[in-house]
């Protein structure tokens, strides 16, 4: 069991933080080709809160920063109707053509059959990530306010070494204010490169690690954001193998003994539109294994990973049980993914169908 605080206690289940980007999708199109684009707002951190309102009920905020335009005002409007507290959203002065701070786009085209999903996003000199120490008043958020769960990501902690310094203070404070610190380390390479690559981001990754209680990533995430070398780990192993996982968790908390809990889906995918799909987490010397959905049918798979987390954060929050928090989160991934955009359309009553073994027949 984690040590989480009472709900009594404070205002907020859960604070993200992190970059929240205007998506744009051309459904069944390709972006090169498309004339129409459906608008979501999306980003690896919130998505997380915002399922944990959405579909699990409960009360969240998110910490983020926007240009003061109009497409910063249509993404604060997606926020404020997935029902995300948007108190603590920092505003910029926007210059007017985006020369000094701008809001991130997101375009992604889903993918299908042998065609994968591809995204192209558009985010540099953005308003998150000039987001610096100070601020955010941390005091205010995790001392006054209060929230029992904190979630970050390797996403937001790599737009800019600002925003790397922002996610250290964030996860400090919320330690201090004994809020339970989750992190999904989400390595992308693309995003570390322009601020030194993969020793910064091992660098970061390792000096964040050391206040985070519930560690989210996969073998490549592990091996890549925090230098692990593990003798039995067989990298040129691509879907789903749990004792790699093991091997690599083993590791992971012999390095870093705060992390109470650890957490991967896995995947092995067939094609863009049919993956095996399941997930396994590591609590008090176990490790616990959600019921598999293999060839499970894929609408949009952006987002899956994020709503696993939510389902995760949500089991424990709510029950403060390992075995339903990996099942809530591996039933809640999968839901996310026959649903277009990155966010949830699922509800807390799916999910627990789909948890106890319902299928796919109508419901009238």
């Amino acid at each position: 069991m984690l040590n989480l605080k009472s709900a009594s206690e404070v205002a907020y289940d859960a604070v993200s933080l992190g970059e929240v980007m205007l998506r744009l999708d051309p459904g069944e199109n390709r972006i090169h080709t498309s004339r129409t684009f459906s608008a979501w707002e999306g980003g690896g951190e919130y998505n997380v809160t915002r399922g944990l309102r959405r579909c699990f009920g409960l009360r969240t905020a998110c910490v983020t920063a926007f240009a003061d335009n109009p497409v910063g005002r249509l993404v604060e409007d997606f926020m404020l109707q997935g029902g995300v507290d948007t108190r603590f959203i920092k505003w910029l002065d926007y210059d007017g053509i985006g020369r000094e701070v701008r809001n991130g786009l997101n375009f992604t085209e889903r993918g299908f059959g042998i065609r994968g999903a591809v995204g192209c996003p558009d985010r540099a000199n953005t308003a998150a990530s000039q987001l610096r120490p100070g601020d955010i008043d941390w005091e205010d958020i995790f001392g006054n306010h209060g929230a029992r769960w904190f979630h970050t990501g390797g996403i937001f902690a790599a737009l800019s070494e600002s925003a790397a310094a922002v996610t250290i203070e964030a996860c400090k404070a919320a330690q201090k204010h004994g809020t339970i610190v989750s992190y999904d380390l989400n390595y992308r390479p693309s995003l570390w490169s322009a601020i030194g690559g993969l020793d910064k981001a091992q660098e970061v990754n390792l000096e964040i690690a050391k206040y985070v209680d519930v560690m989210i990533g996969n073998e490549e995430d592990f091996t890549a954001s925090l230098g692990f070398d593990v003798e039995g780990v067989d990298e040129n192993i691509r879907g789903i193998d749990v004792s790699n996982f093991k091997r690599m968790i083993e590791t992971a908390v012999k390095e870093f003994p705060n992390f109470k809990a650890t957490a991967t889906t896995l995947r092995e995918v067939h094609t863009a539109t049919v993956n095996d799909w399941g997930a396994i987490c590591w609590h008090n010397d176990q490790f616990y294994e959600a019921i598999a959905y293999p060839k499970l049918e894929i609408l949009d798979r952006v987002g899956g990973g994020d709503s696993f987390a939510s389902g995760f954060a949500y089991g424990f929050l709510k029950h403060n049980d390992p075995a339903k928090a990996i099942n809530y989160g591996a039933a809640h991934g999968a839901l996310a993914m026959t649903t277009p955009g990155d966010t949830t359309m699922a509800s807390l009553a799916e999910v627990e169908k789909i948890m106890g073994g319902g299928g796919a027949r109508v419901v009238r």
